[in-house]
């Protein structure tokens, strides 16, 4: 970007508009640019993003949060669309190219209204206005869903799939995503998903089918197999600890001079009777399964207590993180255990099986049939090679969205560039009773949402501008679901051909690309600080 020419501070200087202009149109421009770079990938026959990062690693992705996330974007105007895309992920989930694409056209009508004259704060108030009106119009078509309707359910997981990599497989990853959301639904809090509750783990090894949602807890780790302990317990009781069985240590960094073999014995005898009266300890309450907690400080186990933890018939799981325990304790119904004088029956979980099993190249240990399971889910995704993975679990990651997003906002509305042909006509409409400028900017506003269709029917190689004249010549003939179908490349009646998305995102996705371009536009000079 040209930097504005810097102007002495010596003299009283008068900045002429021009300069404020050059920003405006600089910001713009360059929104637009990150816009642009996006919006190919829309829609079902959008393309795909091939990312290479500075390490070399590949990433192959479809969605528009995280190919802008991996671009290095650096105007500052531009870093806002970044965030505008990162901020309609954590909202709806999904939706993040649709939302950086109506951003970018309503930047286009900005650089028209600018041209002729309009002042940016009119436009800005026009813009506010137009979008709240917009999102009424969106409600007002929505449809209420029950979440005791699956099938709408699974319609909605698998249209956000449709336009990914993995589209092929939404007849699998949709009712997956599905049924993992409602299991984790509280009934005491209905309207809240916590999308922490739902563990996603992958494993290179077979294909994208092979992918399953697991009743109970999975480890991607193999049992500690030192000096042969069990791989298999069935009626576990589990015991998470987050203390050390391994001989204590000084706080401080100091040596303990030892001159005589004795002495050596001694201390050896000492380390050993402090790791048996621990193992005696946890063997004491039933406990015949561990999860130990991964240590800073000093080694969780030795091999010594591993040693012993075999003999004593205990299948030993060690490194977990330190962030899964919250999700282990849920799951399993204990307690995490921080020292050994807490060590009670009562705080440990109960389940029919702990095993490890061999899965693609690697091994897991698997906990099944939990007495007494909080609500929680583990969903295992498989994929031939690691870029499949990835993109399968990016993938599903918006498919739970979409689902959190009806269990938050219970409300359908039709696909394919129907809700923004909607939109945007009765915006037109709206605009004519409206006096001055302010009728301008709404019309703008209603042009730039045609964008979604534009581009959807130019992603899949029709003819955009036939396409949509024709919705626009169905929707004033009151077919309010009538929008774009992709799959046979003609127009339809989009709710019959089960294309709906959450009204959520459609909503959001409007309201926050209006607040950014607002910001955009009231921007008119960048200064540096250095």
């Amino acid at each position: 970007m040209p930097e504005a020419p810097m102007i002495s501070g010596k003299t009283e200087t008068y900045v002429d508009n021009k300069r404020k202009d050059d920003v405006r149109q600089a910001n713009i421009m360059a929104a637009k640019a990150v816009a642009d770079a996006v919006r190919t990938s829309l829609g079902p026959r959008g393309m795909d993003k091939m990312l290479s990062t500075s390490s070399g690693e590949v990433i192959i992705t479809n969605d528009g949060a995280t190919i802008l996330l991996k671009m290095e974007v650096l105007q500052p105007a531009a870093k806002m669309l970044v965030e505008l895309s990162k901020s309609q992920d954590i909202v709806a989930g999904d939706g993040t190219t649709t939302v950086v694409v109506i951003a970018g056209a309503l930047l286009k009508q900005c650089i028209a209204l600018l041209g002729k004259g309009v002042h940016p704060t009119i436009i800005s108030d026009a813009f506010h206005r137009a979008s709240l009106k917009a999102v009424e119009v969106l409600t007002s078509m929505a449809i209420p869903v029950e979440l005791s309707d699956r099938e709408a359910l699974v319609k909605n997981a698998s249209t956000s799939l449709n336009s990914k990599v993995v589209s092929q497989y939404s007849s699998l990853l949709a009712p997956l995503a599905v049924d993992a959301v409602l299991n984790v639904v509280d009934p005491a809090r209905p309207d809240s998903v916590d999308l922490r509750d739902i563990k996603v783990i992958k494993k290179l090894g077979g294909t994208v089918d092979d992918t399953e949602m697991i009743k109970g807890l999975v480890f991607d780790k193999k049992a500690s197999h030192t000096a042969g302990g069990p791989t298999r317990v069935e009626n576990a009781k589990i015991g998470l600890i987050q203390f050390q069985i391994s001989p204590p240590k000084t706080d401080i960094e100091q040596n303990v001079i030892v001159s005589d073999y004795t002495q050596m014995d001694r201390i050896l005898k000492e380390e050993r009777n402090h790791i048996l009266g621990m193992i005696k300890k946890i063997k004491a309450t039933g406990c015949n399964v561990l999860l130990i907690q991964k240590s800073i400080l000093r080694d969780a186990v030795t091999e010594l207590s591993l040693h012993y933890l075999a003999k004593a018939k205990i299948l030993v799981v060690k490194d977990v993180e330190r962030d899964e325990i919250e999700f282990i304790s849920k799951t399993l119904n204990c307690l995490p255990i921080a020292n050994i004088e807490h060590f009670r029956a009562e705080k440990l979980g109960q389940a029919e099986l702990v095993e490890e099993v061999s899965v693609g190249d690697g091994r897991i240990v698997k906990i099944s049939g939990i007495k007494n399971m909080g609500r929680t889910t583990t969903i295992l995704v498989r994929g031939s090679n690691q870029l499949v993975l990835d993109e399968a679990e990016r993938s599903l990651h918006d498919a739970l969205c979409v689902v959190r997003c009806l269990v938050n906002k219970r409300f359908l509305i039709a696909g394919g560039g129907a809700p923004e042909i909607e939109a945007s006509r009765q915006l037109g409409a709206w605009a004519k009773t409206l006096q001055g400028m302010e009728s301008y900017c709404v019309r703008a506003f209603a042009e730039a949402l045609e964008v979604i269709p534009y581009t959807l029917a130019e992603n899949a190689g029709l003819n955009p501008i036939t396409i949509v004249t024709e919705l626009r010549n169905h929707h004033a003939n009151g077919e309010v679901n009538t929008g774009i179908n992709v799959r046979k490349g003609q127009i339809t009646n989009i709710l019959e051909e089960n294309v709906v998305q959450p009204l959520l995102v459609s909503t959001s996705a409007v309201s926050l690309a209006t607040e950014c371009v607002r910001m955009i536009l009231k921007i008119d000079d960048i200064v540096t600080v250095r």
